[in-house]
């Protein structure tokens, strides 16, 4: 007999080879029509699955039914209609052959390559009606195994090359393949999958893209099919009406619009050119920043946006981002060198001039005898050009750079650089940094995924003693920042180590377990609600990130705030303690915005470009009415920049409704309409962004009201539209 404990705690006994639909039938009909899988001792299953025992000394087996209400559920569902949107693709347009299919946090895609032609939008409709055909069926979701042999065979067979492909590098390790049928589509899969396809309540076509076979460019181009689906068609309205109102906010249109950003060809891709408007909106968030830090006890660092190779080795930062990272700059550590071999490449120096750079370089015009095994084994000045230079090269000694990936090594370099005393500690050094890294073409998007980016950077050195109450001075400051933007709505991830992944160095010790169990003491006591995530800790330690949803309910990775015992081990930090012996600080690194580029773009679309008066890049704009008031209105804007307020006047000779309508365009926060009326009684009609008119007002009060709403950074944002978006799935469950 199986033991099954329920959530409510019971424990039962059923028969072996019970699944999780018998056990949902026995506790109601409605139940069992409702449930769509089944969580088993925390893995998600089939419900048509039977459940076994395994290990007959543990205790009961622990079952959850999932139904329609579950986040896990919907996975299920989407990851099922992925099959069915295969199974359309495969009846329009014969020999396809599958690749893989998983969840994303908003629906699904299916990799495929497709024979002779490429599939585009104008084939969506005729997806969408078999794909209808198939869910109005409600066929069900056989699940069946093969021995991996028989599985590879079977799928050659069906003409399936990528999944032959598949077996023979990464699934040939497993003894049993599970597949699923549904009618005549069988495909490769781990699963799990809903009962039959009329579970399936509605579903969209998204888009499609290019993707690479497993990501690599040397493999063969794909076409990925992007959709998603929902238990119910409100819900799928919902989310659609979402990615429509995310469409009008997409920073990108924006910050072309309102001549925020631009990115030149010229200068590269993936690299931000902020133009007036956009700099003095990140201007004011920098200066914002700078005062609170100052108030904090920070004290403002400058590093060089390069540095040695060596110095990102010794961090640990150049393996662990060496697949991002632009190709190291090397160069002759001899100024001499340096000068002989650009005079060689460009043809300018005759053999007097390179005699003399060689002797001051002390490269000798011939290898001693002992380096006979050198190809250059003749003397320099009987070389051509070209070995000239490969001789060079061999005999210099050369330094490479990198442009930085990090700040936090050149931070530590800071402390590093006197004696440091407990009675400095903490120390805390902040910088608005700029680091690079050389993101693939295919992945940059605006601000959001660039090559060169600014991270509010800090690092804060202290002892063990101090750590926690450091870390919870910067998760204050992280909830003081996003608070100030009006950023209210989010939750706090506890990011921990992977014990199975290599990366974390160290990681299955004392050391990291007591840095995570850190973070959990300090979110506790600060009742600050947390999940916990293993393998989304940095290579050096453990985080608590905060994930921040938008007023359209999509949810971002803003602030982070990591606690790193490694690194001061790495360089050999240390500070005289009140023993007068030598201890090794903790590091803190902490960034509220994150990127600055990512955090602007984001901050765009969540104000949809409309940004509260005190980071308006021109927060009042005086509109005369006519040549009358033109005087006035010149008084008027002259009282406003007096006042320090960022302010323009519109001259144009148009009528007033249209000055009015082009200020709500270019997203104005404050108008003061002014005409003759106005200009006598020394008054001004204020008009707001968002309430409209508010009526005529003396000047004084109308520009008391502007100070007033600067001051207390007042926001007017409209309510979420939808769901919060859950967070990315990796699709790793199902991409079998």
């Amino acid at each position: 007999m199986l033991q099954i404990k329920l959530p409510d705690g019971s424990v039962k006994e059923y028969p072996e080879g019970t699944s999780p639909r018998d056990v949902a039938a026995g506790i109601g009909k409605r139940l069992a029509d409702a449930s769509v899988a089944a969580v088993v001792d925390g893995a998600i299953v089939d419900l048509d699955r039977p459940l076994e025992n395994g290990d007959p000394t543990r205790g009961a087996i622990e079952l959850r039914l999932l139904t329609s209400r579950d986040r896990e559920a919907l996975d299920v569902l989407r990851h099922s209609t992925a099959h069915i949107m295969a199974r359309a693709v495969m009846r329009i347009f014969p020999g396809v052959r599958l690749a893989f299919g998983p969840t994303t946090a908003t629906g699904f895609y299916y990799d495929m390559e497709v024979d002779g032609r490429s599939i585009s939008e104008d084939d969506f409709p005729a997806i969408e009606a078999e794909m209808a055909k198939i869910t109005k069926e409600a066929e069900p979701f056989e699940r069946f195994t093969l021995p991996v042999d028989q599985a590879r065979e079977f799928v050659g067979d069906l003409g399936q090359t990528l999944k032959v492909e598949h077996i023979d590098e990464e699934l040939k390790k497993f003894g049993v393949l599970s597949f699923y049928r549904q009618g005549e589509f069988v495909d490769l899969c781990r699963g799990p999958h809903i009962p039959n396809a009329g579970k399936v309540g509605a579903f969209k076509l998204l888009s499609i893209a290019g993707s690479y076979w497993k990501g690599r460019t040397d493999r063969p181009m794909l076409q990925r099919l992007y959709g998603t689906a929902f238990f119910d068609k409100k819900e799928l309205d919902a989310y659609l009406a979402q990615v429509e109102e995310a469409r009008k906010r997409d920073h990108r249109k924006l910050g072309k619009e309102l001549s925020l950003f631009t990115v030149s060809p010229l200068v590269g891709p993936g690299l931000i050119l902020w133009m007036p408007k956009g700099a003095i909106v990140r201007g004011l968030l920098e200066t914002f920043m700078k005062s609170e830090l100052m108030k904090r006890g920070y004290q403002p660092v400058y590093t060089p946006h390069i540095g040695k190779v060596e110095l990102y080795k010794t961090s640990g930062h150049y393996p662990y981002y060496k697949d991002s990272q632009f190709p190291p700059l090397k160069m002759p550590a001899d100024a001499s060198a340096k000068e002989l071999l650009d005079g060689l490449a460009a043809q300018t120096l005759d053999d007097d001039a390179q005699r003399v750079l060689l002797a001051k370089a002390g490269i000798p015009e011939r290898l001693p005898d002992a380096s006979s095994e050198s190809k250059f084994t003749r003397p320099y000045f009987e070389m051509s050009a070209a070995e000239r230079i490969g001789y060079l090269e061999q005999t210099c000694e050369f330094e490479e750079y990198l442009l930085k990936p990090m700040n936090c090594p050149h931070h530590i370099q800071i402390f590093a650089a006197q004696p440091r005393s407990y009675r400095e500690l903490p120390l805390r050094l902040a910088e608005f940094g700029t680091v690079y890294r050389y993101e693939q073409s295919g992945e940059l998007s605006g601000l959001t995924r660039v090559r060169g980016f600014t991270q509010d950077d800090a690092h804060l050195f202290c002892t063990h003693e101090q750590v926690r109450e450091e870390f919870r001075s910067t998760l204050e400051l992280t909830q003081f920042v996003l608070g100030s933007l009006g950023l209210e709505d989010y939750r706090v991830r506890l990011s921990k180590h992977d014990p199975e992944d290599p990366k974390y160095q160290g990681a299955a010790g004392d050391t990291w377990r007591g840095a995570e169990a850190d973070i959990r003491a300090v979110l506790d006591e600060m009742g600050l609600p947390y999940e916990e995530a293993a393998g989304e800790a940095a290579f050096y330690g453990p985080k608590a990130d905060f994930i921040v949803r938008d007023c359209i309910g999509r949810q971002w990775q803003l602030g982070t705030v990591q606690l790193d015992y490694l690194l001061p081990e790495r360089f050999g930090l240390e500070y005289v303690g009140a023993d007068n012996h030598m201890h090794r600080p903790v590091m803190i690194h902490r960034a509220p915005f994150g990127s600055m580029e990512r955090f602007m773009g984001i901050l765009i679309e969540h104000f949809a470009g409309a940004f509260p008066l005190w980071l308006a890049p021109e927060q009042v704009r005086v509109l005369p009415i006519s040549d009358k008031a033109a005087d006035y209105a010149e008084t008027v804007l002259k009282k406003l920049t007096d006042a320090g307020f960022r302010a323009s006047m519109d001259h144009r000779p148009e009528k007033i409704g249209a000055k009015i309508r082009d200020a709500q365009m270019q997203k104005i926060p404050v108008m003061f309409v002014v005409g003759a009326k106005e200009a006598e009684a020394q008054s001004v009609a204020y008009r707001d962004r968002t309430a409209g008119d508010l009526g005529v007002m003396t000047l004084e009060d109308a520009l008391a009201r502007v100070r007033k709403e600067d001051v207390e950074r007042v926001f007017h944002q409209a309510a979420p539209l939808a769901p919060p978006t859950p967070p990315e799935e990796s699709g790793a469950n199902h991409e079998y």
